[in-house]
């Protein structure tokens, strides 16, 4: 078994994916999943020595790139996944300390220090980590009471087996909603988790309507249904 490999999803990254894999390749192995960019995203990450870049024909969101990666991952053998922002908005540096953390089947980024954030998005972060705890548990559930420090970062490492059962599993994600549903999976199968503090640096905003009902409803659907 190899230890870890950082699965980066891309889309339109030329500005920044060059540094973001360089930097990252010091700690761990690097698969890009270049989703359907029209710029130099495939070029430029196919340019650098031992990368591996998977490329779809479209643009398919974060949950079919970051499943793709993991697939890859699965199918060569690593103990680990680590997921991260192709912006530079998450550190390369601070994979030292995913690499480095004490096993748990999900680690999750906790950002506890943020920069250049607005004030709308820590308490839409705030409010959405709230939410998402209290939907893990669906009615009627014996499962304990879930309490997260970030709910929604999508700087974390899966291990082995959590990425098989996200393999295993249908997900319903369209977008960011992805990190919240793979949350939901590791926790109702009872595997273990733990957070780690990283740094945030807000570079732009994916947040839109579109996003924000694809949460909502993923929420409704962890509360009324017992998928695990």
């Amino acid at each position: 078994m190899k230890n870890s490999i950082v699965v980066i999803p891309a889309y339109n990254e030329e500005l920044t994916i060059k540094e973001v894999v360089s930097r990252s390749l010091k700690y761990a192995d690097v698969c890009v999943v270049n989703d359907g960019s029209k710029d130099r995203t495939e070029e430029i990450v196919n340019s650098i020595h031992g990368v591996k870049c998977i490329t779809h024909t479209s643009n398919t969101h974060i949950p079919k790139a970051i499943i793709d990666g993991m697939q890859y991952a699965f199918e060569h053998g690593y103990n680990f996944v680590i997921t991260m922002d192709a912006g530079l908005s998450h550190s390369p540096e601070e994979l030292a300390g995913f690499i480095n953390a004490p096993y748990s089947d999900l680690v999750l980024g906790v950002r506890v220090q943020r920069e250049n954030v607005p004030i709308y998005r820590k308490v839409l972060s705030k409010a959405a980590t709230l939410l998402i705890s209290f939907s893990l548990r669906p009615f009627g559930s014996n499962l304990p009471k879930a309490k997260f420090a970030d709910a929604t970062s999508g700087f974390r490492r899966y291990s082995r087996k959590s990425v098989e059962l996200l393999l295993n599993r249908q997900m319903k994600a369209k977008s960011f909603d992805f990190h919240t549903e793979a949350l939901m999976f590791v926790y109702r199968n009872g595997l273990k988790i733990s957070e780690l503090p990283i740094t945030y640096l807000f570079t732009n905003s994916s947040l839109n309507k579109s996003v924000i009902l694809d949460s909502i409803s993923m929420l409704l659907d962890f509360l009324f249904r017992r998928r695990k």
